[in-house]
């Protein structure tokens, strides 16, 4: 088992591999740093005249900087990887209870209501 830590690299039994950094996540990462997210951008799109095309840019903006500069902060790697993860995590949660919502809405005006 000789293994020899190289930077970013290990060597392992002459094997060159790629090591990749190790991300714990917790209460935070999935419960609370997605919805705040979520709310921040809906916040920015009443308050200001950001069009919609741009909103879920906005949503992984916040979420890249809630990520690096609060939850990660001490490793960018892990902060960039789950800013990701807050950032579209949070437009895909807003564009499924939207389309939720819109199909709840047809079906209650066409009478199918629960069919």
């Amino acid at each position: 088992m000789n293994m020899v830590i190289l930077g970013v690299t290990q060597l392992k039994r002459g094997i060159r591999m790629e090591v990749f950094p190790v991300i714990h996540t917790n209460f935070w990462d999935g419960v609370l740093a997605v919805p705040l997210v979520l709310l921040l951008t809906q916040i920015i799109k009443w308050i200001t005249p950001v069009p919609k095309a741009l909103i879920p840019s906005v949503a992984l903006l916040l979420g890249l900087l809630l990520s690096i500069l609060y939850s990660h902060r001490h490793h960018l790697i892990a902060g960039v990887f789950m800013g990701f993860f807050y950032g579209y995590a949070a437009i895909g949660s807003y564009s499924a209870s939207k389309n939720s919502w819109h199909a709840f809405k047809e079906k209650v005006r066409k009478k199918e209501h629960f069919r």
